[in-house]
C-alpha cells in the first residue's frame, strides 16, 4: 500500500459546478431532452436571473457548453445522462446504442434516419473509382447496415418548465 492511498481516505469531493451540472440533468423529464448549451444557459441564469447572456459561458464561475460535457463524460453516469444531449439531436458518439434503448423506452420523439438512396452507377461504392475514394472504409461502412436516428429536438427539448397536463414530449 502507497503512502500515499494511505493518506487519501476520503473520495475526492465532487465539484460545486458539477454537483450543478448533475442536478440539472436529473431534473430533466423522462421523454425529453435539454442541450449542453440549454444546461450551462440555466445555471447562469440560476446565479444571476438578470444578467445578459453571455455567448459560450463561462462568465461568473459558470461554464459553457463544453464544460457540462465535460462534467457529463467525468460524473454523468451517476444521472440520466441520455438527457444532455448535442444541439444537433445526435446520439452520443460511442454510447448511441443505449442512449437509444433509453429513448426508446420513454417515448423521446426520434427523428427516423432517412433510408439512403442508391448512387447512380457511376458513383456506386462498387463501381468505376471505388477504390480510389476509399468505399467500405471509414465511419459510414460501421452503418452499412442502417443509418441511426437523432432526437427530434423540436419536439424532445426541454425548456426547464413544469409539464403542463397536455404535455407529452
Amino acid at each position: 500500500m502507497s503512502r500515499e492511498s494511505e493518506e487519501r481516505t476520503e473520495p475526492d469531493e465532487l465539484p460545486d459546478y458539477a454537483e450543478r451540472v448533475l442536478a440539472v440533468a436529473e431534473r430533466i423529464p423522462p421523454g425529453r431532452v435539454m442541450t449542453y448549451g440549454d444546461v450551462a444557459e440555466w445555471l447562469a441564469e440560476e446565479l444571476d436571473p438578470q444578467a445578459p447572456p453571455v455567448p459560450g459561458g463561462g462568465a461568473r464561475g459558470v461554464g459553457g457548453p463544453r464544460q457540462v460535457g465535460r462534467v457529463m463524460a467525468l460524473y454523468g453516469s451517476a444521472v440520466p445522462w441520455w438527457r444532455v444531449v448535442r444541439a444537433d439531436g445526435a446520439l452520443l458518439p460511442g454510447h448511441e446504442r443505449r442512449a437509444l434503448a433509453q429513448y426508446r423506452a420513454e417515448g423521446t420523439p426520434l427523428r427516423e434516419a432517412a433510408r439512403a438512396r442508391p448512387a447512380p452507377d457511376a458513383e456506386r461504392a462498387d463501381g468505376p473509382g471505388a477504390a480510389r475514394r476509399g468505399a467500405g472504409r471509414g465511419r459510414g461502412a460501421a452503418r452499412s447496415g442502417g443509418a441511426l436516428p437523432r432526437l427530434d429536438m423540436r419536439r424532445a427539448r426541454w425548456d426547464g418548465n413544469p409539464p403542463s397536463s397536455g404535455d407529452r414530449a
